[in-house]
């Protein structure tokens, strides 16, 4: 398998660290709000990396962590804590906030398709693991205490910008806009690994340390929870392409100033999910979530779609209009896969199989390419081999792609055997007349006539569903 690594700026073949086994770390949530559809593009494509690294028979390991504490609303460690943020907004505690928000998470990424990883640890729970890994920073030099916090002296690093060429004099304060000078530091690429009540008194979650008490910087939760978990030596550290720099980078430079050796191979980042105004994020307000696709009718199933047909590497514009195409390409697909249903008689021909699930693997291969992985669906469909041929490789193809592609053709079949009363058809068309006509309370009133007769109704983006109540 070739996968472009950020970190060299080209594909390489993917070898792991230990023959037959795969560790992966995936940067988690900072679980203060509700994630946004552009967040959960990039757990889409991490949740297809880890199945197709599966799907070729690895022994996958895959780590997450939920950052409950300790990440600021800005780059240079300035600016609120977005936990904290979170609590006054919502009158709770932090640890009410974190709770409720990882369980949103998890509903969403279920509702997505995306496997659950192996081990999830909320940052709150490796204080102790933090305060251990900054005391041997500190002992071996890499680490100073100013102001009351403890920072990463990124002076005695051979290289610290190791995803790209910065140059010190054009980061006049930081690499993004709106970061504040730290005049604590030594050095503006500097970075906390410990703050204590010199930064924020306000903050609710603080800890007894050899520092003093406080709290831990977001990039040492990362590196610590990686490290205990997956070892010394990690295959594949994935994230959102803005995570790059600088979350990234201080990874690399604390946990290698801590090992005393490389720590990752390959770094798997997806890009933005754009509006046509930019960046989808919660602060511009574009904030668009999985609940909100339900309320107006979309499968959630069919947003992961939307994303598998464009590369991973590649921004995405999102648009109402570019996700109905996507909803109208799935039902087509789905419509094909439902036909096969009726005709599952014969075996499974070989060669055929052979030749179609080698298009699918050589597809992923390429750098996960998913865009080229959903044509061998439709070459298996317009292939002419038999339907018990087709439903097998499908089959086996939606274990990586996780579209529930023969789920649903089943679900449309049944719904197709299913005959409607006549006087249940009736009433529904009357419905869709009086829609037409904009008279709601008439159609509101034969929906209700409906419900008394058995059935819902109601209007979705694929059509007008009926069924049993």
């Amino acid at each position: 398998m070739q996968l472009y690594n950020s970190l060299s700026h080209k594909k390489e073949e993917f070898v792991p660290h230990e023959a037959g086994k795969a560790s992966i770390y995936t940067c988690g949530p900072t679980v203060y709000h509700y994630a946004h559809i552009g967040n959960l593009r990039t757990y889409i494509m991490e949740d297809v990396l880890e199945k197709y690294l599966r799907f070729t028979g690895l022994d996958v390991k895959r780590v997450m962590n939920i950052t409950d504490v300790g990440h600021l609303t800005s780059d240079g460690d300035t600016g609120d804590d977005k936990m904290l943020k979170g609590a006054k907004r919502e009158h709770k505690t932090v640890m009410e906030i974190a709770q409720f928000y990882t369980d949103a998470f998890f509903s969403d990424c279920k509702k997505l398709n995306i496997k659950t990883p192996d081990v999830v640890v909320p940052a709150t729970s490796y204080i102790d693991e933090f305060i251990r890994v900054i005391e041997v920073l500190i002992e071996k030099g890499y680490a100073y205490e100013a102001g009351g916090n403890i920072y990463f002296d990124t002076s005695k690093l051979d290289k610290y910008y190791v995803f790209n060429d910065f140059k010190e004099e054009d980061l006049a304060v930081g690499v993004r806009e709106g970061v504040e000078e730290d005049e604590n530091k030594r050095n503006k690429a500097d970075f906390v690994l410990w703050f204590t009540k010199s930064k924020f008194d306000s903050q609710e979650l603080k800890w007894d340390s050899p520092f003093g008490v406080g709290y831990p910087g977001w990039h040492i939760e990362c590196s610590c929870i990686s490290m205990k978990n997956l070892g010394e030596y990690l295959d594949i550290h994935c994230g959102g392409i803005d995570n790059a720099f600088p979350h990234h980078t201080n990874e690399i430079a604390q946990s290698e100033a801590y090992l005393g050796h490389e720590w990752c191979n390959y770094w798997f980042h997806v890009h933005h999910l754009n509006t046509n105004s930019g960046k989808m994020s919660k602060s511009k307000g574009e904030f668009l979530t999985v609940s909100l696709l339900e309320e107006k009718g979309y499968n959630p199933v069919v947003y992961r779609y939307f994303c598998l047909l464009s590369h991973y590497r590649k921004s995405l514009v999102f648009d109402w209009d570019n996700l109905n195409n996507a909803v109208t390409s799935y039902n087509k697909l789905v419509e094909k896969i439902t036909l096969l249903l009726s005709d599952k008689s014969g075996e499974i021909e070989k060669s055929e199989y052979e030749r179609l699930m080698k298009n699918f693997t050589d597809a992923l291969d390429n750098d996960l390419n998913t865009s080229l992985a959903i044509t061998s669906v439709y070459d298996v469909l317009k292939s002419k081999t038999n339907a018990v041929t087709k439903l097998s490789l499908i089959s086996e193809f939606d274990k990586v792609l996780g579209l529930d592609l023969i789920a649903n053709a089943e679900k449309s079949a049944e719904e197709d055997n299913e005959e409607i009363p006549s006087e249940v058809a009736e009433l529904v068309e009357q419905r869709k007349n009086a829609r037409k006509e904009k008279n709601f309370a008439l159609a509101d009133e034969i929906r209700n006539k409906i419900a008394e007769l058995g059935y819902e109704v109601k209007e979705t983006r694929q059509g007008t569903e009926i069924k049993k109540i």
